[in-house]
């Protein structure tokens, strides 16, 4: 292995959850370097973590305006390399912007954007500057995922006809919002957050596995979109009817009202000749349901695993892998097209397999559309972005 990936990473204070879960996969398996960082909006807060961190004093900034500013004028062998985006959505669209138009990669945490409007002027500015950014819609990054969408891909399933999507929480059957808690206040706050809440939040997460593992598009929606816990200004709860492109039908709830749910994100995908299931409670085992025969367990690290599954498993059979490892799943995936690029050997951005702008896009669209759907007295609202 060669040097590792300079970063920097704008947002992830001692506080913030999200950004230490960003640091840690991305030196799982040693490809970067974490050697700068506007750690938040307080240059204070930002100074005491990047000495926590033990970064160098010197290139722990006040804000990321700055971080371009002074890295830009280092000399390029020590100058970061990519950055890593782990802000609430509001501070999503300009230090990425920022970032591309510097010269730098961007892996940035979901939703891509702001406001869809955000998020297609950032594929804009991507496709401008030939560079690489990568979406962490995390899930798409475990082993057994892979697998699903091999078997998927390989017409093991047959013609896919039904997929039920449903990501349930609990954290938000109350008012923390009112209470103080970080996490809820930004979550729930319009300003910050954006036009969907448990939409945004959770569901983007969702519509994105369900396009992942089936290859297919969402084309058309009828969603409901409620706000249960009295005063608070997005929604909490939701679902949806889907149709994809190939005329599949499909369900998705995406809830953050389910007292005494944790994280439970489920994917099942229905196809002519067999079905799968996988849960992320145990994200180890993916369920193989064919139709002509028993059903199958199968597990992570396992010799009769597919060659994606494999690629993006760490450990034998039996050593649990979870959200860290898949975090960094999309991490390499994102180092390799970064190497690829600064080689001259890019590859179609697909072929590497991690959640890529137009999947914002299409993400930032979902949120639209399932709000506008919620309005109209119509049936269905097409998916056009």
């Amino acid at each position: 292995m060669g040097k590792r990936l300079r970063m920097g990473m704008v947002g992830g204070s001692l506080e913030a959850f999200i950004g230490e879960v960003h640091r840690k996969a991305a030196a799982l398996d040693n490809y970067f370097e974490l050697v700068c960082g506007a750690f938040s909006s307080n240059p204070e807060k930002s100074k005491a973590t990047g000495s926590a961190l033990g970064i160098d004093s010197s290139r722990v900034y006040g804000s990321f305006h700055e971080m371009f500013e002074k890295e830009n004028k280092l000399p390029a062998d020590q100058r970061m390399e990519v950055v890593s985006i782990v802000t609430p959505n509001h501070v999503h669209f300009e230090p990425a912007k920022l970032a591309l138009e510097n010269g730098y990669h961007v892996i940035i945490d979901k939703p891509l954007a702001f406001s869809l409007d955000e998020a297609i002027e950032l594929k804009k500015i991507v496709e401008k500057s030939g560079l690489i950014l990568a979406l962490t819609h995390t899930y798409t990054g475990y082993p057994m995922i892979k697998e699903a969408k091999d078997r998927v891909r390989s017409g093991k399933l047959g013609t896919i006809r039904k997929i039920y999507v449903e990501y349930p929480q609990g954290w938000l059957s109350t008012a923390l919002e009112q209470e103080g808690n970080k996490q809820a206040s930004w979550r729930t706050d319009p300003e910050k957050s954006g036009q969907g809440g448990a939409t945004g939040d959770i569901g983007t997460h969702a519509a994105n596995l369900a396009e992942y593992v089936s290859g297919l598009e969402i084309t058309k929606i009828s969603a409901d979109v409620n706000i249960k816990v009295k005063g608070r200004k997005l929604d909490d709860d939701s679902a949806a009817l889907l149709k994809f492109n190939n005329g599949a039908s499909g369900v998705l709830m995406a809830t953050q009202i389910a007292a005494g749910e944790e994280n439970d994100l489920k994917l099942r995908v229905y196809g002519e000749k067999a079905g799968i299931e996988w849960t992320h409670t145990n994200p180890n085992t993916l369920l193989f349901k064919p139709l002509d025969g028993p059903a199958q367990i199968l597990r992570a690290g396992t010799g009769y695993l597919s060659e994606l599954a494999t690629k993006n498993t760490r450990l034998p059979a039996g050593h649990p892998e979870g959200y860290i490892e898949a975090f960094a799943n999309i991490y390499i995936a994102f180092q390799d097209a970064v190497r690829d690029h600064q080689a001259g050997k890019l590859k179609p951005i697909k072929t590497y397999d991690f959640p890529d702008v137009n999947d914002g896009v299409r993400g930032m669209t979902f949120v639209v559309k399932m709000l506008e759907s919620n309005q109209s007295t119509s049936k269905w609202t097409e998916f056009e972005i």
